[in-house]
């Protein structure tokens, strides 16, 4: 198992965002950090929008940069921002820096009102998902093929140049952000080297099974795909903070009782999140990015290096 964290630029200015990430990298066991892909704070709303936000992959490149060993990237780029020739440009930059430390992770785009207020389109959901899926294929065949051509709904290519390629061979690590059962996993199934899904071990274990009926439509190996998650830690033996928490999720909807929003998140003394964590390992979760609301709490983030990861290698 191995254990990530979204040590974002959400909040945080950019002093303490990066001696954050150089802690991090220095002394943890952690495997990866990540930075979100987002221009606003908050939750998807215009409530709690208004605090700092460092744009994503300028700021991975000046921490790719300043780190030397964990794994880095964003969880996960949204493709209605850039077109997919900038961003596999900015990919492969950053890759450089990094001297071949990137993840390269990309979703559909989620944040409806960020688009609204900086004019975005935002497109159907039907749209955005068939535009992910054209650039992702416009992405790796750039990262791949030699002066390629390519003639899409969306994107094209005429016989580009592409250089300097990637450090990373073939290209680096593509990760597809998202557990729609239709389209994104589809996408994921055809493209990607890493599915990153949410949610309890029973809801994660079927979107595995979906994925691999994808895999086996497209003729793909599943077992080729690092089945990731991002869950949310609260390292704490609180009850009435669990409590809260409990409440906290059933009120953003995505549990619909106690007993499912308790076990869509890691939340309890470090020998309790241990267990938790077992039973997304079972359920064939290879890889678990941490995510802490409202902000990163490096306090928490050293105990579950020093008495949680521990368990696991």
């Amino acid at each position: 198992m191995k254990f990530g964290v979204q040590a974002s630029q959400s909040q945080i200015a950019w002093p303490e965002l990066l001696e954050m990430w150089l802690e991090l990298d220095r002394s943890s066991r952690l495997d990866s950090l990540w930075l979100m892909d987002h221009f606003v704070t908050g939750a998807g709303q215009a409530f709690g929008s208004e605090g700092p936000c460092l744009e994503g992959w300028t700021a991975l490149a000046a921490l790719a940069q300043a780190t030397s060993r964990v794994r880095l990237g964003t969880i996960v780029s949204g493709n209605t921002y850039r077109h997919p020739v900038v961003l596999a440009k900015q990919a492969t930059t950053v890759d450089h820096i990094s001297d071949g430390r990137l993840e390269f992770g990309i979703g559909g785009a989620w944040h409806e009102y960020e688009h609204q207020a900086y004019g975005i389109p935002f497109y159907t959901t039907g749209e955005r998902l068939k535009r992910l899926d054209e650039a992702v294929q416009l992405i790796k065949t750039l990262w791949t093929e030699d002066s390629p051509t390519l003639e899409g709904e969306y994107y094209s290519l005429d016989e580009p140049p592409y250089n300097p390629p990637n450090v990373q061979k073939p290209h680096p690590p593509i990760m597809i952000g998202g557990g729609g059962e239709k389209r994104t996993l589809l996408t994921a199934a055809k493209y990607a080297d890493a599915s990153n899904v949410q949610g309890t071990p029973e809801e994660v274990l079927h979107k595995w099974d979906v994925l691999k009926g994808h895999c086996d439509t497209v003729g793909r190996d599943f077992n080729a795909i690092r089945r990731t998650i991002q869950v949310v830690l609260f390292l704490t033996e609180d009850p009435q903070f669990q409590e809260r928490v409990i409440q906290g999720v059933k009120a953003l909807g995505r549990a619909g009782s106690d007993e499912d929003a308790r076990r869509s998140v890691l939340m309890g003394s470090p020998e309790q999140v241990v267990e938790q964590i077992k039973a997304f390992e079972a359920v064939g979760v290879q890889e678990i990015i941490l995510a802490q609301f409202p902000s990163v709490h490096m306090k928490s983030l050293v105990r579950f290096s020093e008495e949680v990861i521990p368990a696991f290698q």
